[in-house]
């Protein structure tokens, strides 16, 4: 699991997010171990509690949980639930403000899919 940590957002949001991905990639399968705080604190030269930190807002979701004496492992329906967080997060981000800037514009909801469909495979510029 490679991580590029950003100086723009917080280190342990950033590691709950790749942690995140790796899930969504299946990089890390359910019921798969995740790297330990130690782990992460000593791969990103970063303190233990900030590795801890991230980890814990995933156990706090339910999408890892902790084998005592073991590690930290994937829950089972954890790739689910991340798409399904991230689906909300993408409507109440984008989607919503898209669409009003699309009102103010007078742009229809039918324009706007033609606009989308007429996009091109890797054209995201």
């Amino acid at each position: 699991m490679q991580i590029e940590l950003a100086d723009d957002r917080s280190i342990y949001l950033q590691i709950a997010e790749k942690i995140e991905d790796s899930i969504l990639q299946q990089a890390l399968e359910e019921e798969a171990q995740v790297p330990s705080t130690n782990q992460l604190a000593a791969l990103y030269r970063i303190n233990p509690a900030t590795a801890g930190k991230g980890i814990n807002i995933l156990v706090d979701e339910g999408i890892l949980y902790k084998k005592r004496g073991i590690g930290m492992f994937v829950a089972t329906g954890a790739r689910r639930q991340i798409r399904e967080k991230r689906r909300l997060s993408f409507n109440e981000s984008f989607i919503r403000p898209l669409l009003a800037e699309a009102r103010r514009l007078g742009i229809g909801p039918a324009e706007i899919c033609r606009m989308i469909e007429n996009r091109t495979e890797g054209d995201d510029k």
